[in-house]
């Protein structure tokens, strides 16, 4: 799971519907995505900081956790 993308949409009351339109998939992706049943793209995970979080690392946001 992609805990602190996770926590971080959360705080900053982002939804998946909002990942869904951003990079123009279904919500079920986007939650396969988060929870780590399927991988981020590069330019995807390019795409989501560029748009929401701006101010994180790359690596903070998506360092992937199979315990969370």
């Amino acid at each position: 799971m992609y805990f602190n993308l996770k926590q971080e949409l959360k705080a900053g009351q982002i939804t998946q519907n909002q990942l869904s339109e951003l990079l123009g998939v279904r919500g079920a992706t986007i939650s396969d995505k988060i929870n780590g049943k399927s991988k981020f793209t590069v330019d995807e995970a390019f795409r989501i900081k560029k748009a929401f979080f701006p101010k994180y690392d790359l690596e903070y946001l998506f360092t992937f956790s199979q315990t969370c």
